[in-house]
């Protein structure tokens, strides 16, 4: 096994919502869906419901912390939670579905109580953080079936995250909701236009599509990390061009009807800007995708000022 590479471990209710957050991410090797922290060797999904095992379900990832970070781990995991929550989350009540950071070193260990601290010293919840930070015990991997849920079974896992209420606790609780009259005081016409009204500039009229330097474009109005220029390239249709996103799970991609088409929009996850649009017709040896955005909805940070500006641990992209 490569030595480099740790595990976390989290439950967070349902073992199916809690694939997606971190799958695709950069540095993730892999992401298990199991039980553990009960006594039962070996348990069968039916046992572990049965409320008899002292298992709750969780996930365990394998990750390289020098891609990603333990704290941004922790940091993902809070945000698909309701943290107030002993009794288990949302529709899911019970033991097996109670939340739970299980460290696997006092690291791991002290980076989660810190975290914890923190969300507790926010006032972002009116009720105390019951999620509680224990050492990690045997993991016992789950039923294939349950492995990648929201890729075999998209359309129900969409229906079951969305019925059991907790996207809507997450889209009401964690995303961001800028201040409009804050926003139109800080933000120029355009980009107030792009980011809140869903507007798009000029072709060839904007300030990076033609841009060659190296560094990362974060949102606008968030500060959060979108892409690369590693990942840039020269599409002549306009407007900034890249294949991926540094991190997919900053962003959220949406069906758009407007204007007689049927597009895929991009928004920013946290901020809810408006970026742009993704098209299939990308260079195929970058995975064939267009992320076409809107310089307006973006800042660019040259790869000389990602230290002093806060995005030092980017730096290593361009090592």
């Amino acid at each position: 096994m490569d030595s480099q590479i740790k595990h976390a471990t989290f439950a967070g209710g349902c073992f199916w919502c809690m694939v997606e957050p971190f799958d695709q991410r950069p540095g993730i090797v892999n992401i298990t869906s199991g039980y553990t922290g009960g006594t039962v060797a070996n348990p069968t999904y039916e046992q572990v419901c049965s409320d008899t095992t002292g298992h709750v379900e969780a996930v365990q990832i394998a990750f390289y912390p020098e891609v990603m970070p333990y704290e941004q781990l922790v940091e993902t995991f809070w945000q698909q939670i309701d943290p107030t929550d002993a009794g288990g989350q949302f529709n899911d009540r019970g033991e097996p579905y109670q939340t739970a950071i299980f460290y696997h070193d006092e690291q791991q260990k002290k980076i989660a109580e810190a975290s914890k601290e923190r969300l507790e010293k926010s006032g972002k919840f009116s009720k105390p953080i019951v999620t509680p930070v224990l050492p990690a015990k045997t993991f016992y991997e789950a039923e294939e079936n349950h492995q990648d849920y929201y890729k075999k079974q998209p359309f129900h896992y969409k229906l079951y995250k969305k019925g059991s209420g907790r996207e809507d606790f997450i889209m009401k609780n964690w995303r961001q909701t800028p201040d409009k009259k804050d926003l139109k005081k800080r933000l120029t016409p355009i980009q107030y236009a792009v980011t809140q009204e869903n507007g798009t500039e000029r072709p060839f009229e904007n300030e990076y599509w033609n841009k060659k330097s190296d560094g990362i474009y974060v949102d606008i109005v968030s500060g959060n990390v979108l892409f690369s220029s590693l990942d840039k390239f020269e599409s002549d249709c306009g407007w900034p061009s890249f294949s991926k996103p540094i991190d997919p799970y900053q962003v959220t991609e949406n069906t758009d009807t407007t204007h007689g088409m049927i597009r895929t929009e991009v928004r920013s996850k946290h901020a809810d800007s408006h970026l742009g649009h993704v098209f299939e017709d990308g260079p195929k040896d970058r995975g064939g995708l267009r992320y076409c955005m809107n310089s307006a909805a973006m800042r660019f940070i040259p790869k000389e000022e990602l230290e002093q500006e806060g995005y030092g641990e980017y730096l290593k992209l361009f090592n």
